[in-house]
């Protein structure tokens, strides 16, 4: 959540050369710059602002006289001493600025286009302009030349075998011929120069090339490594443009591309493959983008975009934006317009590689301008409970602010934001402590935005909420609205074109007061503006803000910083002097801030971020608060970027990453990863120098562990929330330990009793803090403390933290200035005086409302006052419950207390308690709960007494049906776990649960139980299992395989039976048998043949094949005359209701005994249970009655007459109506029961019918078989044929339309739905 800010400008204007400036670079060692022009090269000194080198390069032929030259590319060589400087025609020059001597190392026949130097000077690098690269080393000898365009993708090329082809992903509405088509490139932008353009990374181990494919007209990136060898060629990217950047860290490569609807910089990996993007600020062809510039720390972002021609006469600009990315999303931090005409245009920019944060920029009319910038966090400075803690972001022209006092927002998301009509150039909070949350905001076109806090006459449109809010949430935070812009008058408006950056360190110091900085163009002096708001005769949103007056100081000024307090303003030049600046006083004068031994403070080197702070003297005079007071100092501290922290001119620690001052509290974050939090009221040089030492050893409360790279955002005022950011953009809150005690004693001194509690209980702080920070105080605002807690548990959680230890002294010692009042009672123990004083208290508030803390203040005491508390308690408990639940204590002190309390006749309890004193102390347990019936309990004390109490036990198991918990209690290979699975095992024998029993019979060795559960059950594979496991003789195996296979044929399984018997009787033939009556013709095949019995098919398989091909036969028979016979009766009864419906000339519903039922035949027809697992040619009888029939016996569907029936008579009801007596109720409805059960029989014997046919034709039965596929076939035929006639649909049923909407009733729509479901279309 941090903002760059300008440090500082350095500006060169007017150099004295000839023609127009075109590239230029920097000499970080001597601070110099060169330029170079159509006329040759110049080296100027910014600083001294004089030309020091000027080297025609026209003179020696190197460039035209004409003026038409140009230069490519220019490089400051540390090994040479000299400077390489590639011209468009193809020469490459070494230039030496100490004899200006020229010496042309190479010439290429076809121009250069492009010149460009590995970061460490080993290599460079030639594009000509016959569109290749040459690549030579530093001291000029070629070690390749290659064609720049290449139809290879490289040596990284993707290896696919095909997953995830585009043909078989979808395609959404495009449809799947879009897989097919022909992708099209589309061609280079309109503005692209079509020059290649190359990068490096930061560690030179591979390059980037940007051109203009011949083939297709597009740009594509290509990445080549140290040794010329091409690696990957860029995925097709429409719209493309022409800026590349490879980010020094390594990890991605810039460039810009054009979309339909906006323009983006989207970034590649090393493979080639697009990885994120983030949107510019413009609309489609707005702006083009000349160039992408990383930082030397990869951490800003710097766009170069110019304005594109779109209205005639209409003012165009170039601009140059910085960006930075937090937690994955990308602010725009800076934009700095130029003007597009005249000397104000940019040429070139590019960043100091030394200096992270500096930018250079060069301008046609022979203007330099260097811009130092800085990390800050702007946040609100005040220190009451009023102020919101506030910060702000900038994110191009809005602003984020996070209100830390309410909730805490992770970016980029924020509480609210301000819209402004420009990019953000600065946020300032007002000075002033009482209106801390205002905040005014400087944009890009030198405008004043004063937003405050109050309320607003009307919504402001320029305050939008963030993360909170939304449709039915209120918002309990009131927003800033706009209170006016005020635009800045300058004296001269050339200044604002050509440094858009003219004012900074603004600083807003009073209601209508702004301080700003600006740097004098001519030498190296800074003038601090006073702005103030010119009178208006309107109340216009729009106001002048006017430089009343000015001071000029010599040196440049780099930061500005307001004590809220002291309204002291302190300046830092560059050189490091601290000055005072008196802008209260009339003669506005300047003067050095002294120390307290009247030296002169001068940071040894400059600060990026200063801060005041009222520091304690340099030694400690006494621990009296008026001595301290009177030696406390008004100091500045500072922190450079290299992380060294000064107080003064002292330098404290050099690990430090970031402080903040919140009112007498200096906060630290460390390179240890710690934070540290000093007072600085009680602090001294030395103290702070020695508790930021690496050897100190804290006592805990200054110093707390954070996580790596965390820096202080803010902390809230009158709070103990301090919050931190982490190196990739996410907050954590912490609540530093001396922090959060400071606040405990601020409330508790305020008798907010309350809060402090609260919070202690939260932060876990010992709650005798409550107490021992002013025993005095407390005891006597006793009452004020319970009223505010209001709650019986936390009351009784104070009771149980209660002791006689004074935590002031041990675990949380005060500061050396506060003064502690000692108890008014000095002789009486501490937890006794407090237990007493409270419940007096409550007491006389609410006795009854507070018994339970009562009672606890009787037993915290040093002597729990038990008596009292069993006096209270019998009062309010029966005294037999309260008898039993102190025994169940084991207590039996407890116990006679209560017993003598009560009523009780001790005749009756002492000798059941002497008898319970006498015995082993398991078994007195055993013995209390069973007596308290806790036999859970009482089994668990049993079994610890030992085997001899085993026989007891397993009979209160028995007794109580306590198996489960018993077998836990014993390990599983001990024989009381056996014993109690054999009983638990019987139990459930009992229960008729033989599968479990005969697992758990198993599971505990007890296999002849097991088995004689498994055969009960007819589970045979556990049965055999277990045999197996008892060793059985071959003939015990074969009566045991004999006897399961006799309940299984009982149980109709006929093939379990035959593997019972073939496997282990060695009865084949029985078994052979019975797989024939089960018709399992195959199996009994294939074991006639295993054992090699043909003659077995002649005595018994076709016999038995013949028996049941009549048996069918017959059977369908049966089934076509009962279907005929029901359908034919069928039909007349439905002729006879058609004539009795046409008598009935009322269409009243039936009365009688039919109209209990008349509902019920929708119901009927449109139940549907059946699975649908029909062939192919019976499919419209299955269709039928699947849908019209289902399970019939559902007597929930026959209305309240039925509800209250018993289940027998219900039945008996149900066999009644739907009877097939002829001139029943409800004939109709029994005969279409009987047809749809005689078709679902017959469906069902498709399976048996299918196999038997293939025995009939295996046997040579051609006859018989023919004769029983017929018939099958007919029986079928004639049950399709009939199916229309039997279901018919009503005309009211084909056209039921669902009757719902709003005058709809619950009978309206029930009938519908009836309806619809009984029209269920036929499927043909």
């Amino acid at each position: 959540m941090r903002n760059l800010k300008l440090l500082r400008t350095l500006e060169f204007r007017d150099i004295q050369a000839p023609g127009k400036p075109q590239c230029f670079s920097l000499r970080t060692e001597q601070g110099t710059v060169l330029i170079g022009s159509e006329h040759g090269l110049i080296e100027v000194d910014p600083v001294t602002r004089e030309v020091k080198n000027e080297i025609p390069l026209v003179t020696e032929g190197f460039l035209p006289e004409d003026g038409s030259g140009c230069i490519v590319g220019v490089q400051d060589l540390l090994d040479h001493e000299s400077v390489c400087v590639a011209t468009a025609s193809g020469d490459v020059i070494l230039c030496n600025l100490c004899t200006h001597q020229l010496e042309c190392v190479g010439s290429v026949a076809s121009g250069i286009s492009v010149m460009s130097w590995s970061p460490d000077q080993e290599l460079v690098l030639l594009a000509t302009g016959q569109q290749t690269l040459i690549m030579m080393t530093k001291d000029f000898e070629p070690i390749m030349e290659q064609q720049i365009h290449q139809d290879d993708f490289g040596e990284s090329k993707f290896v696919t075998v095909g997953w995830g082809r585009k043909e078989t992903q979808f395609h959404g509405s495009e449809g799947r011929q879009s897989a097919f088509q022909m992708q099209m490139h589309e061609s280079a932008l309109p503005w692209d120069d079509h020059r290649p353009q190359v990068t490096w990374r930061g560690d030179g181990q591979f390059f980037a090339v940007s051109v203009v494919c011949p083939e297709t007209g597009a740009r594509k990136v290509r990445v080549w490594n140290r040794e010329f060898a091409l690696q990957s060629t860029s995925e097709p990217v429409a719209g493309l443009g022409p800026a590349l950047a490879w980010k020094p860290s390594g990890s991605l490569i810039a460039s810009t591309q054009d979309k339909p609807n906006q323009q983006d910089v989207v970034f590649f990996e090393k493979n080639g493959l697009l990885h994120g993007q983030f949107t510019l600020p413009f609309l489609k062809d707005e702006v083009k983008v000349n160039g992408l510039l990383w930082n030397a720390d990869s951490t800003v972002l710097a766009v170069w975009l110019e304005d594109l021609q779109r209205e005639e006469n209409s003012t165009l600009k170039t601009y140059v934006q910085l960006w930075t990315v937090g937690n994955y999303h990308w602010y725009l931090k800076q934009s700095l317009p130029f003007s597009l005409c005249g000397k104000s245009k940019i040429v070139s920019l590019m960043w100091d590689p030394v200096t992270p944060y500096r930018l250079h920029v060069v301008c046609q009319g022979w203007h330099y301008l260097c811009y130092d910038w800085h990390w800050t966090t702007d946040r609100s400075s005040g220190d009451n409970a009023s102020d919101m803690a506030n910060v702000a972001v900038v994110d191009g022209n809005r602003v984020l602010v996070t209100v830390f006092r309410q909730s805490v927002v992770p970016p980029p998301m924020c509480i609210y934001r301000l819209l402004l009509p420009h990019p953000v150039t600065q946020i300032m909070f007002c000075a002033h402590p009482k209106k801390s949350n205002d905040l005014a905001v400087l944009d890009a076109s030198n405008q004043i935005s004063v937003y405050k806090c109050g309320d607003s006459p009307s919504v402001d449109p320029t305050v939008k909420l963030g993360a909170v809010g939304g449709n039915g949430f209120k918002i309990s935070l009131t927003t800033p609205h706009l209170e006016k812009r005020y635009k800045i008058q300058f004296e001269n408006s050339e200044d604002e074109e050509v440094n858009p950056l003219k004012l900074h360190h603004l600083t807003w110091v009073q209601e209508d007061v702004f301080l700003a900085v600006s740097h004098s163009q001519c030498s190296p002096q800074s003038v601090i503006h006073h702005l103030t708001a010119a009178p208006s005769e309107t109340d216009s949103e729009q106001g002048q803000l006017s430089i009343s007056s000015s001071v000029t100081v010599d040196g440049i000024i780099i930061s500005l910083c307001c004590g809220s307090e002291t309204k002291s303003v302190a300046l830092q030049v560059a050189g490091g002097q601290i000055l005072k600046y008196l802008w209260e006083s009339p003669s506005l004068a300047v003067e050095p801030w002294k120390n307290p031994s009247g030296v002169p403070v001068q940071f040894p080197y400059p600060c990026t971020q200063t801060e005041l702070a009222m520091i304690g003297g340099e030694e400690k005079k006494g621990s009296d608060q008026d001595v301290m007071a009177e030696n406390s100092e008004e100091c500045i501290l500072g922190l450079t970027d290299r992380c060294r922290f000064f107080i003064n001119d002292t330098e404290v620690a050099s690990n430090i990453t970031s402080f903040a001052v919140y009112n007498e509290f200096l906060l630290l974050t460390t390179h240890s990863h710690t934070c540290h939090c000093f007072c600085l009221r009680d602090a001294s040089f030395k103290t702070l120098q020695a508790g930021l030492s690496s050897s100190h050893v804290s006592n805990g409360e200054s110093l707390r562990k954070v996580e790596r790279g965390s820096r202080i955002v803010t902390v809230v005022p009158q709070d103990t929330k301090l919050i931190l950011q982490m190196p990739r953009g996410n907050l954590e809150v912490v609540y530093h330990r001396a922090l959060v005690l400071v606040q405990i004693r601020k409330w508790l001194d305020k008798l907010m009793f309350k809060e402090a509690f609260e919070c202690m209980r939260k932060l876990r702080i010992n709650l005798n803090l409550i107490h021992d920070h002013n025993p005095k105080v407390f005891l006597e605002n006793v009452e004020t403390f319970i009223r505010q807690i209001d709650s019986v548990n936390h009351i009784n959680l104070f009771f149980t933290e209660l002791k006689e230890e004074d935590v002031t002294k041990t675990m949380y010692p005060p500061p050396a200035t506060s003064t502690v009042q000692l108890s008014s009672d000095p002789e009486k123990k501490k937890v006794d005086l407090i237990c007493d004083t409270m419940r007096a208290a409550m007491e006389n508030i609410n006795p009854h409302r507070y018994c339970l803390s009562i009672l606890t203040s009787h037993v915290k005491k040093t002597t729990p006052e038990l008596e009292i508390v069993l006096q209270k308690v019998h009062e309010l408990q029966d005294v037999n419950e309260l008898y039993d639940h102190s025994l169940g204590t084991y207590d039996f002190d407890l116990v006679l207390m209560v017993a003598e309390k009560s009523q009780k006749d001790p005749k009756e309890y002492l000798p059941f308690l002497n008898t319970l004193k006498k015995m082993e102390t398991n078994y007195q347990r055993f013995t209390i709960d069973k007596y308290l019936k806790r036999y859970e309990k009482a089994i668990g004390h049993l079994s610890k007494c030992g085997p001899e109490y085993f026989p007891e036990c397993l009979n209160l198991i028995k007794d109580k049906n306590l198996y489960n918990e018993a077998l836990k209690l014993y390990p599983p290979d001990s024989q009381q776990y056996k014993d109690i699975s054999i009983a638990y095992g019987e139990h459930l024998l009992q229960e008729h649960l033989q599968e479990p029993a005969g697992l758990v019979f198993a599971r505990c060795g007890a296999h002849e139980k097991a088995l004689g559960a498994f055969l009960a059950c007819g589970s045979w594979q556990q049965a055999l299992c277990v045999a197996a496991q008892l060793h059985l003789t071959k003939d015990q195996l074969a009566g045991l395989g004999r006897t399961l296979a006799g309940k299984l044929a009982e149980q109709r399984k006929h093939s379990d039976a035959a593997t019972v018997l073939e496997q282990y009787a060695q009865d084949y033939e029985e078994a052979i048998l019975l797989l024939l009556e089960g018709a399992a013709w195959e199996e009994a095949l294939r074991l006639v043949h295993k054992y090699n019995r043909p003659d077995i098919i002649e005595t018994n398989v076709k016999p038995s094949i013949l028996e049941a091909q009549k048996n069918y036969m017959a059977f369908l028979d049966s089934q076509t005359a009962t279907f005929s016979r029901h359908k034919k009766r069928l039909l007349v009864v439905r002729e006879l209701k058609e004539q009795a419906q046409q008598v009935n000339l009322d269409d009243e519903a039936p009365h009688g005994q039919e109209s209990d039922l008349f509902s019920e035949t929708s119901s009927i027809m449109s139940g549907s249970d059946m699975s649908g697992k029909y062939s192919h040619s019976n499919s419209r009888i299955s269709a039928y009655v699947s849908c019209f029939f289902g399970p019939l016996t559902m007597p929930w569907v026959y209305g309240e007459s039925t509800s209250k029936r018993s289940s027998k008579n219900r039945r008996k009801a149900e066999r009644k109506k739907h009877s097939l007596k002829e001139g029943s109720p409800l004939e109709d409805l029994a005969l279409l029961e009987a047809l749809s059960e005689v078709i679902q029989s017959t469906e069902k014997l498709k399976d048996e019918i299918h196999h038997i046919l293939k025995m009939l034709f295996l046997f040579e039965f051609d006859e018989q078989g023919r004769e029983l596929q017929k018939a099958f076939e007919d029986t079928l035929q004639l049950m399709e044929r009939s199916l229309p006639e039997i279901w018919t649909l009503s005309p009211q049923q084909s056209s039921a339309i669902p009757v719902l909407g709003p005058n709809s009733t619950a009978n309206s729509i029930m009938a519908s739905y009836q309806q619809q479901k009984t029209s269920v279309p036929v499927p043909g």
